[in-house]
């Protein structure tokens, strides 16, 4: 990790956890997927799950802490992917909706991991 980051707003992964979950809510609540409550409900709450927990861990103050919510925020990520594939299987999402988000998701994983890795190489280090 480059430079100190100050602020969970300054770091990419929680950027790009917001666009996910902005992206969730605004394909939810089109046609019968707002109506669907259950899986509405499932992706909205694993979306912000993911930004929520970036947030927390950083603001816990210690590495190992960091790591761990790093863990669990990646976990909620890939809880988004799964539940997009079945708004795809029942028609309330198109394949184009479908591959957008989900490359949004799979990269923000990614990125999760990243930072996830360079946390646990600093507390490793300490």
């Amino acid at each position: 990790m480059g430079q100190k980051v100050d602020r969970f707003e300054d770091l990419i992964a929680w950027q790009k956890a917001r666009q996910l979950a902005a992206e969730i809510y605004q394909i939810s609540a089109q046609g019968d997927f707002s109506r669907d409550f259950g899986l509405r409900d499932q992706i909205r709450r694993a979306a912000v799950s993911t930004m929520s927990n970036i947030a927390e861990g950083f603001d816990r103050g210690s590495r190992s802490e960091f790591h761990q919510f790093l863990v669990i925020a990646k976990a909620s990520c890939a809880e988004v992917r799964p539940q997009l594939y079945v708004a795809q299987d029942v028609g309330y999402i198109d394949q184009k909706i479908f591959d957008t988000v989900s490359s949004s998701a799979s990269e923000l994983s990614r990125i999760i991991g990243g930072l996830r890795a360079a946390v646990q190489k600093q507390r490793d280090e300490k």
